[in-house]
């Protein structure tokens, strides 16, 4: 490619770094963001003054001597409108960057400008757009089949009077704009203008000779640049058409022939897809983040043939994982075929940044209790609790069906799993040993949340009818209502009762006591609504239900683990009574 950097005429070490940008060729670097059209304006009637028109031509990569230079149309496709005073006249209007294709469509009259990708362009990639924000409006593009976001974007228009409302700038990821480039047979030109004002040095007056302005060309063409005396400085103007990126795709990213923690030999497709490789790698569960955190994906966890815990994401039907099984607390163990099977190369990629080594399985318990298995724990104390709670209300004539009470249905989970329990998927959401606080903080709000569906009243109602004055828990939530439900309960079983003598005309003994077999569920409640001031305090409360607090300086991981296990036992509390209670009605 032709080194127009160093055939600029001003020296490569005083040109100004916006102009050497746009001399510069483009890399291979997939990640890399292209600037394919820009109107910049910076400080127009000052000392500053800077100014970008440039706009990316598609030109035949034919072999033949680029076009040089396309012809300038004030750094748009369009300029202005076409007559059309009779019928037909603008029957062969076709815009085009001196007739080439180009990758921006821009309109412009001298007041407004439009921009948007080229139809040509978002067609070709299987673009999907988006528009974001109301009077200052961008448009984004998507490749929804993967998904990648905002493949290309930039802002939709602007309005110029005396100066711009805006500076318009329009990116595009280096991998899809090459690889519309490479199906086009094509390479990208940019055609810009450039303005600015410099300061007056020897090294511009060396090229102006003894001259207040002077106008030089490139060879072939390709530049001519206009240096002339102005306000005290020396103003550059520039026209130039550069061939900017070559018909070349990024470097190929393939999951095909890389290296696995535990597996002897490259990685091919073919081997992998093979019937006799029974080969397994382990990932570090946080694989999952990417999937968990964006809606786009299904990540909720499936429990298979009744046994283990699987955790595949997949996308909209386009392409799933299969296979991923849960081994202890945060590894994800799955075989190399499933790992291969039809999906795309960079999510095969995304799962091996998260291989986990031999020597880290070597030092791991596989059976410890993961995340998902806390939560499924959870949900059935609390399915159990619904139950508990509705066949008591019957007993008492008020009829309440379980899943209006701790809205979770158990033939709807057998049936569909977490599917239509946004909840539970949070609270199984990847648990890092690592956590920060805030995050455990959060996850301490959304387990103390999701047992707040059972209405105060209906509990109200429930201590009412065993003795409990009514004026005495008016003002009380759900925590004390349920210690107190709890302490009669404990009482009834202690006694050996049934449960036609749960209803009573005078207040239970002890009714008001404090129950320690629910003293985790006070502290979650502290826990989350506490902030960084006091969650040092909150932590000593944790430490007094047996929690070693020193293991913190590790992460909050460990602190999760603790409160979730307490949380489940509180709930167990509660039902064991229950349940002896209903088992004894029942002989």
């Amino acid at each position: 490619m032709f080194d127009y950097l160093h055939a600029f005429p001003i020296p490569v070490d005083l040109l100004p770094h916006r102009l050497r940008s746009l001399l510069e060729p483009i890399g291979l670097d997939p990640g890399l963001r292209v600037e394919v059209c820009s109107h910049f304006e910076l400080d127009p009637h000052g000392q500053d003054r800077e100014c970008i028109q440039m706009a990316m031509a598609v030109v035949p990569d034919d072999g033949k001597e680029l076009p040089l230079p396309i012809e300038w149309n004030h750094g748009v496709v369009a300029y202005s409108v076409p007559a059309s005073d009779a019928k037909g006249a603008s029957e062969k209007f076709c815009p085009s960057l001196d007739g080439h294709d180009y990758v921006i469509a821009s309109w412009g009259s001298g007041s407004f400008y439009t921009f948007n990708l080229a139809e040509k362009v978002w067609m070709a990639l299987g673009l999907t757009p988006r528009c974001i924000g109301n009077e200052e409006q961008r448009m984004v593009y998507d490749d929804l089949g993967l998904p990648e976001f905002n493949v290309a974007g930039g802002e939709v228009s602007g309005q110029y009077y005396w100066q711009s409302s805006r500076n318009i700038s329009w990116v595009m990821s280096n991998e899809y704009l090459r690889r519309y480039l490479w199906m086009r047979g094509a390479i990208g030109v940019r055609t810009f203008f450039y303005e600015r004002l410099m300061p007056d040095t020897r090294e511009l007056r060396d090229l102006m000779g003894s001259e207040p302005h002077v106008e030089l060309k490139g060879e072939g063409g390709w530049f001519l640049l206009d240096i002339r005396e102005h306000r005290g400085g020396l103003l550059i103007q520039l026209w130039a058409t550069v061939h900017a990126i070559k018909c070349e795709l990024c470097e190929n990213q393939t999951a095909n022939g890389i290296l696995w923690p535990g597996i002897d030999d490259p990685v091919t497709h073919d081997r992998a897809n093979s019937i006799f490789d029974r080969d397994s790698v382990y990932l570090d569960d946080r694989f999952l983040e990417k999937y968990e955190q964006n809606s786009f994906y299904d990540s909720t966890p499936v429990k298979v043939h009744g046994e283990a815990w699987h955790c595949s994401p997949s996308y909209l039907g386009q392409w799933s994982f299969t296979g991923c099984r849960r081994v202890g607390r945060n590894l994800i163990r799955v075989s190399l075929r499933d790992l291969y099977q039809a999906k795309p190369e960079r999510e095969i990629l995304h799962t091996h940044v998260h291989a986990v080594g031999l020597a880290r399985i070597a030092h791991t318990d596989l059976t410890e209790e993961h995340i998902v298995s806390k939560t499924a724990r959870l949900a059935a104390e609390l399915l159990q609790l619904g139950d508990h709670l509705s066949e008591l209300a019957a007993s008492l004539g008020i009829d309440k069906v379980a899943s209006d009470l701790v809205h979770l249905s158990r033939q709807d989970i057998v049936d569909n799993g977490w599917l239509n329990y946004p909840q539970l998927r949070r609270l199984a959401q990847v648990a890092p040993l690592e956590m920060n606080q805030q995050a455990f903080l959060s996850r301490c709000k959304s387990i103390h949340e999701i047992w707040q569906s059972v209405p105060l009243g209906f509990l109200r109602r429930l201590l009412e009818a065993a003795g409990v004055p009514r004026d005495a828990i008016t003002q009380w939530g759900s925590l004390k209502l349920f210690q107190t439900l709890l302490n009669i309960l404990e009482g009834l079983d202690r006694s050996e009762e049934r449960v036609d003598v749960y209803r009573n005309r005078e207040a239970p003994q002890n009714w008001d006591a404090r129950n320690p077999g629910i003293s985790a569920l006070f502290v979650c409640n502290e826990l989350r609504i506490a902030d960084a001031h006091d969650v040092g305090e909150k932590l000593v409360q944790l430490q007094q239900l047996g929690f070693d607090t020193a293991s913190l300086r590790h992460g909050y991981g460990l602190a999760l683990d603790f409160v979730f296990d307490r949380v489940i036992e509180a709930f167990a509390t509660i039902n064991r009574p229950f349940a002896s209670i209903f088992r004894r009605t029942l002989l």
